[in-house]
C-alpha cells in the first residue's frame, strides 16, 4: 500500500505564503507524475499543479505566477510553494502521484485557510 504524507498547511493572511510538502512511500523513480489538487467547500476537486518525472511542470491559470511546484529527489519529496495567497485559495490541498503503471495514489489532504 502506497502512502503519501502531506504537511505544511495552516492559516495565513492574504498576501502571505505557505509551502506544502508531500512524501510518498514509493520511490520517485517509479513515478510518472506528481500533482497537487485542491477542494474548496462546496466545490469539486480541481487541478493545481503537476511535475513529471523529467521535471516538466504545469500550473493552473488560477495559480500561475503565484504557486510553484518542485521536487527534491534526494528527499523523495515534492512541494507546492504558494505565494501571494488570496481568500479564494482557501481549500483542502491534496497531493497525488501516478506510477509508470498508471496507478494513482492520494495524500490525506492538508487545510489551507486564507483569512483577512
Amino acid at each position: 500500500q502506497v502512502e503519501l504524507v502531506e504537511s505544511g498547511g495552516g492559516l495565513v493572511q492574504p498576501g502571505g505564503s505557505l509551502r506544502l510538502s508531500c512524501t510518498p512511500s514509493i520511490s520517485f523513480f517509479r513515478l510518472s507524475y506528481m500533482r497537487w489538487y485542491r477542494q474548496a467547500p462546496g466545490k469539486e476537486r480541481e487541478f493545481v499543479a503537476s511535475i513529471t518525472n523529467v521535471g516538466i511542470s504545469d500550473h493552473s491559470d488560477s495559480v500561475k505566477g503565484r504557486f510553484a511546484i518542485s521536487r527534491d529527489n534526494a528527499k523523495n519529496t515534492f512541494f507546492l510553494q504558494m505565494n501571494s495567497l488570496k481568500l479564494e485559495d482557501t481549500a483542502v490541498y491534496y497531493c497525488n502521484v501516478e506510477s509508470h503503471l498508471g496507478e494513482g495514489y492520494w495524500g490525506q489532504g492538508t487545510q489551507v485557510s486564507v483569512f483577512s
